[in-house]
């Protein structure tokens, strides 16, 4: 054999590769941009049709098998977990993880080779694909997956929820009432928890988050709400609790860190800024039916106000201030959302019975309701004023008011109110005409949120008296004054007893706990908020 002479086998195969080469020169080379945009969703495949269709078959569930329910959490916000970006997001079915696009030039993709992780979602879209492949997965198996993702409800389905009760079960088998899920507490969130569990069972504000159209077109807050609200009412949760971080992270940014994580706030400050915030962003105006939350909480009420130096002289001090009709007297009507409850002064000195035992002083609810009766003059920064009730609405939010503040103390009321939880007269404050035009029954109200605070005041260490630690008992009935640098463990709670409607019963929780109580055990916190609904 000639050795100049090459074989035929190597001639023809050089001569197949120099095609192949003129091909993929003559192919129009992606730019930068080109590559930049397979991150979008428009050209993120970057895969000939042709291939796709023929590897289309072999794919279909190929790798299904492999999506780890256990491992996937979508209460966090939705981020690339490499390029921090919220565009096109996928979860990785297999760990978990977000990646951002599913092209040649993504994380996803990258992702899918490195750990040979190939089944993700899109968390904006729902569609699922298997991934180096690009292959589009209609799979009815990962119907639950996309109903965890984004809960959806039909009328019919709202309608039963206070009439029909029914237990539901996690991944692991552990059981839970839909509706009644504990919310992880995030360093000092848990004001923020007793909130959001309240208004997610006042039934026209959680009906309204539930079948709320065109979710992704709301403004921010509102989604973060009514995809939480969705989560917490969902019959078929892959764990019975749930991370409240989107929502809450969106309310320290939209009330620009008014009320923040790393530090405890006022239950009822960020109760009455949620309502107002979410009145405006579903559009809300200053007409009473504007928005779902002035028809659940907006009532009415007439205010007289005369300056105190116009008032009839008192005999003594101690006598009740008395308006003078000669004099000037204003009166107006003004709209209001909650009702604010003073409570009486706490005594300077710790009172005992005979056996020594402190007497925690005590007042029952209607009397301080009273103040709302129309005939009821109390001193308001040098004003006397006098407040009846006109029109009362579905929802009554009543705040105890129980703090004081000043630079250099912090005090709690420890004073125990007493109140029924069934059939409350509120009706009775109303004045005798409007009394006498409202239904049978209109004028009492149940109790079906009660919103309480266990502990010293946030922010504020264990009291002292002379420098010694005062006990419990001593604590509560006397003047006592707090310092600052407070620690974690020594701050007081908040915690949230609600009412079921499709079972009748009560249930405390505290952020992840959650727990069936009865209805007598209401009444050993201290009740701070209060939502009272309308037996129509």
């Amino acid at each position: 054999m000639n050795p100049l002479k090459r074989p035929a086998m190597e001639e023809e195969n050089e001569t197949l590769l120099s095609a192949k080469l003129q091909r993929t020169e003559d192919r129009p080379q992606p730019s930068a941009e080109d590559v930049r945009d397979t991150v979008s969703e428009e050209s993120d495949d970057g895969y000939d049709s042709g291939e796709l269709e023929a590897s289309a078959l072999e794919i279909e569930g190929l790798y299904l098998d492999t999506v780890n329910r256990t491992s996937l959490d979508f209460d966090f916000e939705q981020l690339c977990s490499v390029s921090l970006s919220n565009n096109n997001v996928y979860a990785c079915l297999v760990c978990g993880k977000y990646y951002q696009g599913r092209g040649k030039q993504t994380h996803a993709y990258f992702h899918s080779i490195n750990e040979g992780h190939h089944v993700f979602i899109n968390l904006r879209t729902l569609e699922v694909y298997v991934l180096p492949d690009n292959h589009k997965v209609d799979d009815k198996s990962l119907n639950d997956i996309k109903a965890a993702v984004r809960p959806t409800y039909s009328a019919e389905q709202v309608a039963r929820l206070d009439s029909v009760s029914e237990d539901a079960y996690d991944l692991s088998g552990k059981r839970y009432i839909p509706g009644l899920v504990g919310l992880n507490r995030i360093k000092c969130s848990d004001y923020m928890n007793v909130v959001i569990q309240a208004l997610a069972h006042v039934p026209p504000i959680r009906n309204a988050l539930l079948l709320l159209p065109d979710l992704e077109c709301k403004p921010p807050l509102v989604q973060r709400m009514a995809s939480l609200v969705r989560k917490m009412w969902h019959p078929k949760l892959f764990k019975s609790h749930i991370s409240p971080h989107e929502l809450q992270q969106e309310i320290v940014n939209r009330s620009k860190r008014r009320f923040k994580l790393d530090s405890s706030g006022d239950a009822f400050e960020l109760l009455t800024w949620l309502l107002n915030t979410l009145h405006m962003d579903l559009g809300g105006s200053r007409k009473s039916d504007s928005s779902v939350v002035y028809k659940a909480f907006r009532g009415e009420l007439n205010v007289t106000t005369q300056q105190l130096q116009d008032t009839r002289v008192r005999a003594r001090e101690d006598d009740p201030i008395e308006m003078d009709s000669a004099k000037p007297i204003v009166r107006s009507k003004v709209p209001f959302l909650t009702l604010s409850l003073e409570l009486p002064p706490r005594p300077l000195f710790a009172d005992g019975d005979d056996k020594g035992e402190v007497v925690i002083p005590q007042v029952a609810l209607v009397s301080l309701l009273q103040r709302f009766n129309g005939s009821t003059v109390i001193e308001w920064q040098g004003q006397a004023k006098q407040y009846q009730l006109l029109k009362l609405p579905q929802f009554i939010i009543c705040h105890i008011k129980r703090f004081t503040s000043t630079d250099l103390a912090a005090e709690k009321n420890p004073t125990v109110v007493n109140y029924a939880i069934h059939d409350v007269p509120f009706g009775s404050l109303l004045p005798k005409d409007a009394l006498a035009t409202r239904p049978h029954g209109a004028s009492t109200y149940n109790l079906i949120a009660n919103i309480c605070h266990d502990g010293r005041p946030a922010g504020n260490k264990a009291p002292t008296e002379l420098g010694k630690p005062a006990t419990a008992a001593l604590a509560a009935t006397t003047a006592v004054t707090y310092t600052s640098d407070e620690t974690t463990s020594a701050m007081g709670q908040y915690v949230v007893y609600l009412h079921h409607a499709s079972n009748d019963k009560w249930y405390m929780l505290r952020d992840l706990q959650v727990s069936p109580v009865m209805p007598q055990m209401i009444f050993l916190s201290d009740s701070y908020v209060q939502i009272w609904q309308r037996n129509d």
